[in-house]
């Protein structure tokens, strides 16, 4: 099992990691939008630039960890608002092309520094 972190994407916020590879699989932790700059500060903008950072950090970890936003297995996305569904899901589309992973969307009452959205996965490893 290797943990995995990498400076282009947030720091963990707790005793967690950013990714745990293990028997060619990759499992990221949730992402939100937080800068990789080291600043623990969210971006306060609504869900379409809070989506847009997350995606980047999760494509970050995927790629420091030997894996690819094209080998995500599955994906779990974290909404405050199950009205930022569609919206989310245009950025999410854009961000994995013509590859449509599996996934599960949830709302829930409250995410981490109250971000309005959080997105982890799990990938294929090379």
């Amino acid at each position: 099992m290797e943990l995995i972190q990498t400076n282009n994407a947030p720091a963990a916020i707790g005793p967690y990691s950013q990714a745990v590879k293990a028997n060619g699989m990759v499992y990221t932790s949730g992402q939100i939008a937080l800068k990789p700059d080291g600043s623990d500060e969210l971006l306060q903008e609504d869900v379409v630039v809070q989506a847009v950072q997350v995606l980047r950090n999760l494509e970050a970890v995927l790629t420091e960890a030997g894996s690819s936003m094209e080998q995500v297995i599955k994906t779990t996305i974290f909404l405050a608002d199950m009205g930022d569904f569609v919206t989310v899901n245009e950025i999410y589309e854009e961000a994995f092309g013509s590859h449509k992973p599996a996934r599960s969307t949830v709302a829930v009452k409250t995410l981490p520094k109250n971000a309005l959205v959080e997105i982890d996965a799990i990938a294929l490893a090379n």
